[in-house]
């Protein structure tokens, strides 16, 4: 069974920086797309950084310039790098992935971590 466990987030004052870092376990063909969302109280969740299996990355427009989004292929993890956090950065931020859990049949699966919680204090 597929499983993306989540670590890094906390308490930090306005202008620091976290790294958010996520690994997936269990029976894996490819993993995709991986990234990251966030999900502030009374808003919907929203885009962070995704990356795909070729090192492509997308940012959402809040964080373009801040965060950076990476991913080591052979550990199955990926990483969030925030830097210059903001109060309104303060959310449950949620693990990503697409995945291909067997090589047959050829279906992708979007798979989310529990989450973790980033607070940034003014």
């Amino acid at each position: 069974q597929v499983q993306l466990v989540e670590s890094g987030g906390g308490l930090v004052q306005a202008g620091g920086s976290l790294r958010l870092s996520c690994v997936v376990s269990g029976s894996v063909f490819t993993i995709n797309t991986m990234g990251w969302y966030r999900q502030a109280p009374g808003k919907q969740r929203e885009l962070v950084a995704t990356v795909t299996i070729d090192n492509s990355t997308n940012y959402g427009d809040s964080v373009k310039g801040r965060f950076t989004v990476s991913r080591d292929n052979a550990k199955r993890t990926v990483n969030l790098e925030m830097n210059s956090l903001k109060p309104e950065d303060t959310a449950v931020y949620y693990c990503y992935a697409r995945i291909r859990p067997y090589r047959l049949p050829s279906r992708d699966y979007d798979y989310w971590g529990q989450g973790t919680q980033v607070t940034v204090s003014s």
